[in-house]
């Protein structure tokens, strides 16, 4: 039987090591300024996927060397070069008829409506139940966070 003292530190090591892995699962990224193949492996003779188009975001799972496997909005796993991609973060719409609003609030003033699958640039990085979200036609507000995949 293990000891109180024992006990107390392998369970904090184990919280510890949850913690840790679960902020690594929300490392985002974008697609940089050009496609990128996505593979089956860690490697350029892997079974080539799909392209990823520039600007798609990606959540990052895993590294290894030059590669990073990656989650797209709908869940597959691929990998793909890490120098392909971007630090700046984009979110896709997942719900259809997102409500891009002037301030972070139910009652504020609806600048545009996205549809599911638009891409919007994430400006303001920290979550909340609010994102700050700009258009590609440069309109800027505020979107639930719960609306968006990619943060």
């Amino acid at each position: 039987m293990l000891s109180a003292p024992l006990r107390l530190r392998l369970i904090a090591g184990s919280i510890l090591m949850l913690v840790s892995c679960t902020a690594l699962a929300f490392d985002f990224k974008t697609v940089g300024p050009r496609s990128v193949i996505l593979y089956d492996a860690p490697s350029a003779k892997g079974g080539k996927l799909y392209i990823a188009p520039s600007g798609m975001p990606v959540e990052v799972m895993l590294s290894y060397g030059e590669w990073v496997k990656v989650r797209d909005a709908s869940g597959d796993l691929a990998w793909t070069e890490a120098r392909g991609l971007s630090a700046k973060r984009n979110v896709i719409v997942r719900v259809a008829g997102a409500r891009v609003r002037a301030a972070p609030e139910e009652n504020a003033a609806v600048l545009m409506t996205a549809d599911k699958n638009v891409l919007l640039e994430l400006v303001d990085p920290d979550a909340g139940p609010w994102v700050r979200v700009r258009h590609r036609d440069g309109i800027s507000g505020y979107v639930k966070a719960a609306d968006v995949w990619g943060i």
